[in-house]
């Protein structure tokens, strides 16, 4: 295995980490917390599950486009982290001062998607007809 595929294995095992503890901490918050948050602290706990799966989702499709997808990655991972971690920190702590940090996340996320729109339609140019 090349260096650049296992670096695309890499980043799809990351993603599928980060989609199945989406999908642990979905269920954690549908069965332990639902009990006992109310109906907005339960909603924002969902969003960041929503997010987190969706990109992990995304990252292992992304490791399997390779090298277009390579320079979207770490946006990605970090907006996802950033985003989704300001929110789960917000349900446990109630401080809201981490709801000011989810939007740094989205705009890590919203960078990321352009940077691969733009990689794949600069590959698609490159493409033989």
């Amino acid at each position: 295995m090349s260096g650049a595929e296992a670096s695309d294995a890499r980043w799809a095992a990351v993603g599928a980490l980060l989609a199945g503890a989406g999908v642990a901490l979905g269920a954690f918050g549908a069965h332990a917390l639902a009990p006992v948050l109310s109906e907005a602290r339960l909603a924002t706990f969902e969003t960041a599950v929503r997010y987190q799966t969706v990109h992990g989702v995304a990252l292992l499709a992304v490791a399997a486009w390779g090298p277009p997808g390579r320079a979207a990655r770490p946006w990605l991972l970090a907006g996802a982290l950033v985003f989704a971690g300001a929110l789960y920190a917000l349900v446990a702590t109630d401080v809201s001062a981490f709801g000011a940090v989810a939007p740094v996340g989205g705009v890590a996320l919203i960078v990321g998607w352009a940077l691969l729109a733009w990689r794949l339609l600069r590959a698609g140019r490159h493409a033989p007809s």
